[in-house]
Formats: structure tokens, sequence, C-alpha cells
């Protein structure tokens, strides 16, 4: 007998996360007894989770509280198709013996790849040749640029998406530096990275990429002296959170280093505020949080809860199974 199961998440995440093809596996294992519904749609009849024994969700997903717990006897798992789960979590969640799994570990994919093509771009010093043809109506004249042969790039974190960015990098002919206190020089081995200071990525790298997870330890921790102390047209890349930087202090130091760019996914707050600075500073380069996965990449978070399902009902270990203490760790 098939196990029960909802859908509970916005109408852009199940359009993206599970398509056709996905939800048609989902249901020749599960019994979905009922259409998609919102967070909202529940909390407006929460006796439509009574037969739930797994739940399907992603961006949008339902508060897990008191209330919730209690209308949902059976509930066994919940596949969140999308990375952070922070905002779904309570402590009543972790007093039932509920299992959840997240696709914080393909999330990284679409991340990565990102951060690689804005790594290369910035090694060219393509952002500065593409807005100098845009404000000058000329190319920018010729400069040394540090180019994919040689240069050196820092990586701040060697999490989920920091490692697979050095994974990516070996392949080419570059130094890798690293900083992470939580990573032993075996791992850097295998890594092939250069575990250094934080102070050493910013003054030895051509390019310096974040990806440090967004929490209260971490807040703050790339500083305007950060900025200041990098070599000469270096590029600092942001795709974690902009929490983790001082932003006042970015500014001011871009604007003392106009050599220097800033490629920022994330900003805090998101967008800027109206007449921020960034939206206007020529070594500044936004883009609307686009790292990860988009649209059709979405699907392969998708096919991960899929996976995810199929673990479950063998009995086997979840893959990407978070824990209480693991749900601290994470962005």
């Amino acid at each position: 007998m098939k196990l029960k199961g909802l859908f509970v998440l916005d109408n852009y995440a199940y359009d993206v996360i599970y398509g056709p093809a996905e939800r048609e596996e989902i249901a020749r294992l599960v019994d979905v007894y009922a259409p998609r519904q919102s967070a909202g749609d529940v909390a407006a009849n929460l006796s439509i989770l009574g037969d739930a024994e797994v739940i399907f969700s992603g961006w949008g997903g339902p508060k897990l509280d008191d209330a919730f717990l209690a209308a949902a006897p059976r509930l066994k798992t919940v596949f969140y198709g999308a990375g952070s789960i922070k905002y779904m979590l309570t402590d009543a969640f972790w007093c039932r013996s509920i299992a959840i799994t997240s696709a914080y570990g393909i999330l990284a994919v679409s991340v990565a790849e990102f951060t690689l093509a804005e790594i290369f771009f910035s090694l060219k010093r393509g952002w500065h040749c593409v807005l100098a043809a845009k404000r000058d109506g000329a190319h920018a004249p010729r400069e040394p640029v540090a180019g994919g042969y040689g240069s050196t790039v820092g990586i701040i974190s060697l999490g989920m998406v920091g490692r697979r960015v050095c994974g990516l990098l070996k392949q080419f002919d570059l130094k890798v530096l690293a900083h992470d206190p939580f990573v032993d020089s075996a791992t850097a081995a295998e890594l092939g990275v250069e575990l250094c200071t934080l102070d050493e990525v910013f003054r030895r790298s051509d390019v310096v990429s974040l990806h440090t997870p967004w929490l209260k330890e971490t807040e703050g921790m790339i500083t305007g002296e950060h900025i200041r102390m990098m070599k000469r047209s270096a590029t600092f890349i942001n795709t974690s959170r902009g929490a983790i930087v001082r932003e006042n202090e970015m500014i001011e130091a871009l604007r003392a280093r106009p050599d220097v760019f800033a490629v920022l996914d994330v900003t805090y707050p998101e967008p800027p505020v109206p007449g921020s600075l960034l939206w206007t500073l020529p070594n500044v380069v936004l883009t609307p949080h686009i790292a990860g996965p988009m649209d059709g990449e979405c699907r392969r978070m998708g096919q991960a809860m899929i996976g995810e399902l199929k673990r479950f009902l063998a009995g086997d270990k979840l893959q990407w199974g978070i824990s209480h203490e693991m749900s601290k760790k994470l962005a």
C-alpha cells in the first residue's frame, strides 16, 4: 500500500521543482491525495494534513509549528526540494521523530557553475571592459590582466559550494587559496588548495569568492579593510549572503580603490535600498540573486527529492538528511 503524501509549497516552486516528469514519478510511488497546497491553504484547513505521511515542499513551504504538527500525526518525512529549511523549522519539529531532507547539496551545483563563470570573466577584467564601453562609448584602454594561467583564486569557506568550486578549478592552471578554520590540511590537500588566513586570501588573490553560510558568528566577517588590501585590479565575488559583508565599509573601500571590482549576487538588504551607492558605483556589478537554481535548473532538485524518496521507501539512509545539529550550521 502506498504512503499518502501532499505537495505543500508555492505555485512557482511547484512548477519549476516538480515538473510533469517529477510529479508522475512521485505519483507512481506515493498516493498524492490532494492538489498542491500553499502554506496559507494548509493553515486555513489543517484537517487536510490528517493522512499525510510524507510532504514534498520547496520555496513557500509551511512553518512546521505546533499547530501544523498536531494536525499531521502520521507525518514521517519532509522532502524539501530547495536549499535552506531554517524558516520552516521549530523546536516542536525536533521533538517529533520526523526526518527532513533538503536539496541543499544540489543547489550548490548551480552556485558553483555561476561562480566559475564569474571567476574567469573577472580574471580577464571582463566587467571593467563591459562597463567602461557603456560609459565611455569606446573600448577601455588595454591594461594588464591576471588571466586564466598562473593566477590565484581565493575561496572563503569550504562548505558544499566552496568545495565544489575547488573541484571545478582543479582542471585549470590556477593556484587556489582557501580560508576555513574548520578544515584540516589533509582535506585541503585533497581539494588542491592552500589554507591561509582570511587576510592572506584577500592580499594574495586575483579573485576572491565568498561562500560562507550566514550565521550569527559570520555576520560582518568581511570588512572594508579586506577590500582595501586586495591586489591591484582584483575582484571580490559574493554569491553567499550580503550580511556576511560590512557593506558600508565595503562601499567606502571600493570608492578608495576604483581598480577593485565587486560582483555581488547578494546584498543586505536585498535588493539594496534606493539610493545605495551599490547601484551606481562604477566598480560594482549587481545581479539579482541568480547564482542558485533558476527555472529548468530547479528540476535537478526535484529529481534529488525523488532519489531521497526511493531511499526512504527502501529503508536506506537519506543522502541529504538534515539533523538538528546540522540545521544550525546550514545557511
